[in-house]
């Protein structure tokens, strides 16, 4: 990864920072994107300490914000003459429907709309790299849309479910990913990193879900683990070129049947292009 430039989001904690360090570790230059200004130090900070790489770089966005995302994509392009490596990584789960400063149902504007928004905003930069990869962070919890897209409420404004507009959401990273290639032959993947023990979903606070994420230790694997397939779609060199897939333990894994619906995907996009007109 040597003088390769990489993007990482939500790299401040768990996957995301561990994806960050280790492609530090290889000799990448990282630029870090969270939301808090001090994690973003520290994390910087603490990779240049325990990997020696002289270039972490961060800047400061809450993604769930439009005008935010395209903020940091024009100090990354200020930083930057190109992005080799985008890793979309940054999602939240939200057992209370809340809504982002744009009127937007929490997740549908973290977990989706601001991997679609801040990949197009890095297009040109993305598209100056001589083999660009953009790793989309999905779930195994994709198969839980097993309807498809939402179209016809993909906010939840009815019958809100934190775990089913979750489960869309993760649906949604897939398409995505899947409809990238195919309008800007980019070498998009997908991935489900497993259960990862993190700080994920501790920002719920109902009964349910306390005694979920104290028990959740217990089934899940440490962030070293979790990040392994993040980390190898963004350097192996045994998946250059290789574009729309969902990997799952660093291998070819299966979707759930909505995650191949290259119709659905094409809608989603247009969806997306008018939910993210500034």
């Amino acid at each position: 990864m040597k003088n390769k430039i990489v993007v990482v989001t939500g790299a401040t904690a768990g996957i995301g920072q561990v994806t960050a360090r280790e492609l530090a570790r290889a000799g990448a230059d990282v630029i870090l994107v969270s939301r808090s200004a001090e994690k973003c130090e520290q994390t910087a900070q603490q990779i240049r300490s325990e990997t020696g790489a002289a270039s972490v770089r961060f800047v400061v966005a809450d993604l769930s914000s439009q005008v935010q995302v395209r903020r940091a994509a024009q100090e990354i392009t200020a930083l930057s003459p190109r992005i080799d490596v985008l890793v979309n990584n940054a999602g939240a789960i939200f057992d209370q429907r809340a809504i982002s400063t744009d009127g937007i149902e929490m997740t549908w504007a973290l977990n989706h709309l601001s991997y679609f928004l801040f990949t197009q905003e890095l297009l040109p930069l993305l598209k100056a790299a001589p083999a660009a990869r953009v790793v989309n962070v999905s779930s195994g919890a994709h198969f839980m849309a097993r309807g498809g897209i939402r179209f016809d409420d993909v906010q939840f404004a009815n019958a809100y479910s934190g775990w089913a507009a979750y489960g869309q959401s993760k649906l949604a990273n897939i398409l995505f990913s899947n409809e990238l290639v195919r309008r800007t032959g980019l070498a998009s993947n997908a991935l489900h990193p497993g259960a990862v023990n993190t700080s994920f979903g501790r920002n719920n606070s109902t009964p349910l879900s306390k005694l979920l994420y104290k028990l959740w230790p217990l089934f899940t694997i440490s962030p070293e683990k979790g990040a392994r397939t993040s980390i190898y779609l963004a350097s192996s060199p045994l998946v250059e070129g290789v574009a729309g897939r969902y990997f799952a333990d660093c291998k070819p894994a299966p979707t759930s049947p909505a995650a191949k619906d290259a119709a659905a995907a094409a809608r989603l996009w247009t969806l997306s292009e008018t939910m993210t007109q500034g």
